[in-house]
């Protein structure tokens, strides 16, 4: 008996592999569209599923092999995905023609995943539309202005830290998370924490817990593949425990608050104040879009700076000679941080080589024509539920639009050269309506905590700081191989 299921078993799945295969040979001849068959079951991205290389070498691999096409065939598992090259139909799809691209691509559903899919960044249509415009007003420059001493509060942590441990090498992924944490904490949740005292903190551990994928999660990431069967198994990515650590403090929050009539220049304060009745879930799904949007992606921007600035040691001179400007004042201001002009270039160059980004991906929404991938081609029919990925990083080190691509070169971005740079070729945080809505705080955090190391430390390369810079095999994550390693020596 057992043996017969199993043959039923391995029958149904070769069935199956042998259907789909069939249908995306179908999807992209049909479309003229080149591609790369790439691996039973896994597609284009096996490498990056079993941790043998970084899903953005999966990427360009398949980017480069053909160099004169505006776009080409991805295989995400089983799934087709029109790769998108070309900057004028980037440009086409996420702005002109965003009407037919609104949404992302439903990665989960709201079942195997309540809070990310009720989240903003999962929203589609006109759901998307009315939460996106119900939240700009807490992500204005008036907004980030009243939140900036609380983040002040957490890069003086870090500087406090950093005088106490000067000359040790110190380990700059987990110093930026903590920092990044932190930030979230007080900023989102209006929680006091300090990860650098209190290091096994339990919204550190959950923040931690999100990004360290592992093979069974991984691999969990097929059942959005078969959304039905996910379903009916209660499979999720995530454990409950994250969910309710999460509802709680949202939930504990919303209650104290309203029982005390107390105001915070935080998150939920400002969502608080939104003429939107929020229920406890939907307010829980848009501060943990926030926490996990903003914890990951923000640590990586840091982590990757300090290891570009530790390698170049004349750009952080640069960045010195700029800061010390303000090095007699006794508070930093949201005017003054926006005059620190280079900073922002090195963080932009940091953004370009390491985006954490990767791609812009859209789901079209209604039938749409593509114009033909190469010249002699046809137009390709994009219909309801096709998926594309607009290029970011792919783009971002293309040398037809940015020279000597692999060279830190901040000067790109400077008044007298940005010019230079064509449009949709640069989207660090995505492009067009459903650019990140958080972009303004992410800037402002990272340049609040460069700003304060870079005024009090000289970063410094050590032995263990990996030169040149290669990615450590991961999904998403962008971090260096073994790690960013620094040491800091305190400026006189």
């Amino acid at each position: 008996m057992i043996l017969e299921i199993l043959i039923f078993v391995i029958t149904v799945i070769v069935a199956y592999y042998f259907y789909s295969s069939w249908k995306i040979n179908n999807y992209f001849k049909q479309r003229d569209v080149k591609y790369i068959p790439g691996v039973p079951f896994f597609g284009n991205i096996f490498h990056s599923t079993f941790l043998i290389r970084h899903f953005l070498d999966d990427l360009q691999s398949v980017y480069d092999a053909f160099p004169d096409e505006k776009y080409v065939g991805f295989l995400e598992n089983l799934v087709p995905v029109l790769m998108i090259k070309d900057p004028e139909l980037i440009k086409s799809i996420t702005i002109k023609d965003f009407d037919h691209f609104t949404d992302h691509k439903e990665f989960f559903t709201t079942d195997s995943e309540p809070l990310f899919a009720g989240s903003l960044l999962m929203m589609k249509g006109d759901k998307w539309r009315q939460m996106r415009t119900t939240l700009s007003p807490a992500f204005t420059g008036s907004k980030m202005k009243m939140m900036l001493p609380l983040i002040v509060d957490s890069a003086d942590n870090i500087i406090e830290y950093l005088n106490d441990h000067q000359t040790e090498d110190i380990n700059i992924d987990d110093l930026m998370r903590r920092y990044t944490s932190d930030v979230i904490a007080t900023t989102a949740f209006g929680l006091k924490v300090n990860s650098l005292k209190d290091r096994d903190n339990e919204f550190y551990r959950v923040g931690s817990s999100l990004f360290e994928f592992t093979l069974t999660q991984r691999l969990l990431m097929f059942s959005t593949l078969f959304p039905s069967v996910s379903k009916k198994l209660g499979t999720r990515l995530f454990p409950d425990t994250t969910y309710n650590f999460f509802r709680t403090i949202v939930s504990s929050t919303l209650e104290y608050r309203k029982r005390e009539k107390v105001e915070r220049p935080d998150m939920i304060q400002l969502l608080m104040e939104t003429p939107k009745e929020w229920t406890p879930d939907e307010l829980t799904g848009q501060v943990f879009i926030f926490f996990a949007a903003g914890f990951e992606t923000s640590a990586s921007g840091l982590a990757m700076a300090i290891h570009e600035l530790a390698l170049h040691p004349d750009i952080q001179e640069r960045l010195y000679q700029e800061s010390s400007q303000f090095k007699n004042d006794k508070e930093l201001t949201f005017d003054k941080l926006s005059q620190l002009k280079y900073l922002e270039c090195v963080i932009n160059e940091t953004l370009r080589i390491w985006s954490p980004a990767i791609f812009m991906d859209r789901t079209c929404v209604k039938t749409y024509e593509l114009p033909p991938p190469r010249e002699g081609g046809k137009p390709c029919i994009v219909k309801p539920g096709d998926v594309v990925y607009n290029m970011v990083n792919c783009l971002h080190m293309d040398p037809k639009y940015f020279p000597e691509p692999k060279v830190f070169n901040p000067d790109r971005f400077s008044e007298e050269n940005k010019h230079n740079i064509q449009p949709c070729t640069f989207a660090p945080f995505g492009g067009g309506p459903r650019i990140c809505i958080g972009v303004r705080f992410a800037m402002m955090e990272i340049k609040v905590l460069l700003h304060h190391i870079i005024l009090n430390f000289k970063i410094v390369k050590t032995k263990k700081t990996l030169d040149p810079i290669k990615l450590k095999p991961h999904m998403f994550n962008i971090r260096a191989m073994n790690g960013t390693w620094v040491s800091f020596e305190k400026r006189q």
